[in-house]
């Protein structure tokens, strides 16, 4: 099972899966790896799905990968389905508009004994996971949530082994959103939520989760920490984060990418921020000093050790993409995450080569304004 490592973690071993799907309750994929030994499931740890709604308030195709992965999950796990959804983090991201294709990013992890033999003294990756406290629906947006997402975080990095932050490359947060009925329950006690409309509630739970993760990994001082500085002070921001919304829960799920001397995983990770919707050059840059594979000239290997590129988009709030104009903020019949998913997604799908690629909406303190953080994760070498 995959319970947590005491402190000071033991190596661990780490697998990725990348998995196409059909539709967002289509597991027949992952099923065929079970049925061949290739995925057990019982080492399965965290899952990130692209899944083909809107992305919005509305989009349930995220609570149905979800329900449909607890209930995969739970004979395996000898438990009921939503123990599943508490034990394994399921963090499904909907929206896959231009080239992007919906699938799931599956991470195994099994724990090794000290002694083992297959040790690597060179870095490797790992994982960690937490959960956060469910929040009353004033506290999403808000310091509370800040705060939670930063404890959450630290677990993680505890029970991954990851000691330093900067050993920490990714973070990717699933939290809830403000409802109808949420906005009534917090004015019913006579308390102002962060905002009274439910889509832009997504922007504040991102914000919040964001500037937690930054918390956390001591990239914005505890000091500057309050509920104003949410979706208003755009120099506060992770260079790391990747939050996203949705109706399906109401805390936080924290998963911790990094790396740590001593794990056996035949992967590498690391990232880099886009400091706009189109700056490909970073990403190239991340690849070429990183892994030592420019993607301009050997797109064979690129293909053949990338699994996945893990991203956030953003449109800029200032309207402008290097000086020019868009019209994404002003599109009544498309909202902007949307606008700006399908724009990083086919730039990232230039570089990689396919469009599986993992591009989340809505990067509110998660980078500078208008751009975004990146993180590339690549098979290393064959181990056991």
């Amino acid at each position: 099972m995959n319970q947590p490592a005491p402190a000071a973690a033991r190596p661990q071993l780490v697998g990725v899966h990348r998995i196409d799907c059909r539709g967002p309750g289509d597991l027949s994929g992952v099923q065929a790896l079970i049925d061949a030994g290739t995925l057990v499931p019982a080492d399965i740890v965290a899952v990130m799905g692209k899944t083909e709604g809107n992305g919005c308030v509305n989009d349930h195709t995220r609570e149905y990968a979800s329900m449909a992965w607890s209930h995969l999950l739970a004979p395996h796990l000898g438990c009921t389905p939503a123990e599943a959804a508490q034990r394994v983090a399921l963090v499904m991201s909907g929206g896959t508009e231009g080239v992007l294709s919906p699938h799931f990013t599956v991470f195994t992890r099994r724990w090794l004994e000290d002694a083992a033999p297959v040790r690597h003294n060179a870095p490797r990756l790992v994982i960690g996971t937490a959960h956060t406290r469910d929040f009353a629906p004033h506290e999403i947006g808000r310091t509370a949530q800040i705060e939670a997402t930063a404890k959450a975080v630290r677990e993680a990095m505890l029970q991954a082994g990851i000691q330093r932050v900067e050993d920490v490359h990714f973070v990717q947060v699933k939290c809830p959103l403000l409802t109808s009925t949420k906005v009534q329950q917090a004015l019913s006690q006579k308390i102002e939520p962060a905002t009274r409309d439910t889509y832009e509630s997504m922007g504040y739970s991102r914000g919040a989760s964001a500037l937690g993760v930054a918390l956390a990994l001591e990239e914005v001082p505890a000091t500057k920490m309050n509920d104003a500085a949410v979706l208003r002070d755009w120099s506060l921001y992770s260079g790391r984060a990747s939050a996203s919304a949705g109706i399906e829960l109401d805390h936080n799920v924290v998963i911790v990418l990094g790396e740590a001397p001593g794990a056996a995983s035949p992967y590498r990770i690391a990232h880099t921020v886009m400091r706009d919707a189109v700056d490909a050059a970073s990403v190239r840059g991340l690849l070429r000093e990183c892994f030592a594979i420019d993607p301009d000239e050997d797109d064979e290997a690129l293909s053949g050790r990338l699994v996945n590129l893990l991203a956030k988009a953003e449109a800029s709030p200032d309207g402008l993409v290097r000086g020019q104009r868009h019209t994404m903020l002003n599109d009544s019949d498309i909202n902007a995450t949307r606008h700006a998913r399908a724009v990083v997604g086919g730039v990232l799908a230039s570089i990689a080569g396919h469009t599986a690629l993992y591009v989340s909406g809505g990067a509110e303190h998660q980078g500078p304004a208008g751009g975004g953080p990146v993180a590339a994760i690549l098979h290393v070498e064959d181990t056991v």
